[in-house]
């Protein structure tokens, strides 16, 4: 399933949508290349989450929390250079606890993720436009899907 958004703004606002769906437990993998659109998305999931700080890209400490209605975590793996960090940085507890975590550059940490996930690819589709294609593995992620389908109201 693909979402057009034609400015940031449509961007946070999938993700806003996104975030207000989620549940305990739920992880999300972002997948783009830099300046994609990743950590903005993040930011409207976190928004949707009903996260009242200010986030940031957390590309230097690897996993920034957040409390909302639900734990938010929110890493970015692209500085990690060998598996062994993530297993040192206890990654898997985050997958398997309470809260929703989101991953931009999961690639890096492939043997760690959980089999069921909503993977996104943030596609420059133009100088603001993006192409978000959400692929979802397991039945909880399609039905989070189908939820996401009926309430955006983007262009899909």
């Amino acid at each position: 399933m693909k979402f057009t958004c034609g400015n940031p703004n449509e961007t946070f606002a999938l993700g806003e949508k996104l975030g207000r769906l989620v549940q305990p437990g739920d992880v999300v993998l972002l997948t783009g290349d830099l300046g994609a659109g990743k950590t903005w998305f993040a930011k409207g999931v976190a928004k949707g989450l009903g996260v009242t700080e200010h986030v940031s890209s957390p590309t230097y400490t690897i996993i920034n929390e957040y409390q909302g209605r639900l734990p938010f975590y929110h890493m970015d793996v692209y500085r990690l250079s060998d598996p062994d960090e993530a297993y040192d940085l206890g990654l898997e507890e985050y997958f398997y606890g309470q809260g929703v975590t989101l991953v931009e550059w999961p690639q890096r940490i492939e043997d760690f993720l959980p089999r069921e996930v909503m993977m996104i690819d943030i596609t420059v589709t133009g100088e603001e436009g993006r192409e978000l294609e959400f692929t979802p593995l397991g039945t909880r992620y399609l039905e989070l899907l189908e939820e996401l389908k009926q309430s955006a109201g983007f262009r899909h």
